[in-house]
C-alpha cells in the first residue's frame, strides 16, 4: 500500500509539473524574447543562450523605435498610462454603481427586479461589433468621440454587469440575520450596508473588481474605433510595432511584459482577497 501511494504521489507530481511547464513556458519564452534582438529571435534553430540587451525596453521608454527604414516615433508609455487611467476609472465607477445595485438585488424583491438584472447582464452577451456602429454615431452626436470620458463610459459598461452579478452572489451568501441584528440596534439601512454588508463581502468585491479590471485592460475594439492614437490604450498601441519594414518581435515581447506587469502586481496584491472570494460560499453550514 505504501509503495502504491508513493507511486501515485510521484505520478501526480509529474503530471502537475508538466501542466505548469505547459502553461508557463510561453510566458517564460516571451520574457526571454524581450531581452533579444530580432536577429536572435528569428535565428533557426532557436537557442536559450544569448547576450541580453535592454534596447527593446529602452525603445519603449524613450518612444524611439529603430527600424530598417529609420527611427519610428511610438507612444507606448502614453498608451500604457491610458490603459491604467481608463481601466482604473471605469472599474471605480462600476464599483460605485454596481455594489449598491448588487446589494439591492440581493436583499430586496421588487417588480421586474430579475428582468432588470438580466438586462444589465445581457450587455455582456452582445459582441462589440454589433453595437460599435450605433455607439460611434451616438458619440459623434454627443461630442464624446476621442475623449477619455467617452471611453470610460464604454469601459464601465463592460465592468458593471460583471461586478453586479458576481457581487450579488456574495451578498446572497451572507446571512441577512447579521444585518437585521445591526438594524435592531437602531442603525439605518445605509449604515448597515457600509458597516456590515460591504466588509463581509469585501473578498467578493475585490475578486469582481480585479476580474473587471482585466476585462477593461484587455479591451481592443472600442478604443480602436472610438479614439485616436493619443487616447488609445496599450492593446491598440501595440499595432505600432507592425511596420512596413517588418514586425519588431523584441519590442512586442517587451511591450507584453510591461503591459502585463500592472495586472500581475494587482493580482498579487489582492491574492488574499481572491482566495477568500473564490472560497466564499463553498462550504455551507
Amino acid at each position: 500500500m505504501e509503495s502504491t501511494s508513493f507511486i501515485e504521489r510521484i505520478l501526480r507530481g509529474a503530471a502537475l509539473s508538466l501542466i505548469v511547464i505547459f502553461f508557463l513556458f510561453p510566458i517564460f519564452w516571451i520574457l526571454l524574447m524581450s531581452f533579444q534582438t530580432n536577429e536572435e529571435i528569428l535565428r533557426i534553430p532557436p537557442s536559450l543562450f544569448f547576450t541580453p540587451t535592454l534596447s527593446n525596453y529602452a525603445a519603449l521608454i524613450t518612444g524611439k523605435l529603430a527600424t530598417v527604414s529609420g527611427t519610428l516615433d511610438i507612444a507606448f508609455m502614453k498608451n500604457l498610462w491610458n490603459s491604467v487611467l481608463l481601466s482604473t476609472a471605469s472599474v471605480a465607477i462600476a464599483l460605485a454603481l454596481g455594489v449598491p445595485a448588487a446589494y439591492a438585488f440581493a436583499r430586496f424583491k421588487f417588480r421586474l427586479g430579475e428582468d432588470i438584472a438580466f438586462t444589465l447582464l445581457s450587455f455582456r452577451f452582445a459582441p462589440p461589433l454589433l453595437v460599435l456602429l450605433p455607439l460611434s454615431l451616438y458619440f459623434q452626436a454627443l461630442g464624446l468621440t476621442d475623449t477619455y470620458v467617452g471611453l470610460i463610459w464604454v469601459y464601465q459598461l463592460i465592468a458593471l454587469p460583471l461586478i453586479l452579478w458576481i457581487v450579488r452572489g456574495y451578498f446572497e451568501d451572507i446571512s441577512p440575520d447579521i444585518e437585521h441584528a445591526y438594524r435592531v440596534a437602531g442603525h439605518s439601512w445605509g449604515r448597515t450596508f457600509l458597516r456590515i454588508a460591504i466588509p463581509l463581502a469585501r473578498p467578493g468585491i475585490a475578486a469582481a473588481g480585479l476580474l473587471a479590471f482585466i476585462f477593461c485592460w484587455n479591451n481592443f475594439v472600442f478604443a480602436l474605433i472610438l479614439a485616436s492614437a493619443d487616447k488609445q490604450p496599450v492593446t491598440v498601441g501595440a499595432l505600432a510595432f507592425v511596420t512596413a519594414s517588418g514586425i519588431q518581435y523584441g519590442q512586442i515581447a517587451a511591450a507584453i511584459v510591461l503591459s502585463v506587469t500592472p495586472t500581475l502586481a494587482l493580482a498579487l496584491y489582492a491574492q488574499r482577497y481572491l482566495v477568500e472570494g473564490l472560497s466564499l460560499g463553498a462550504v455551507k453550514g
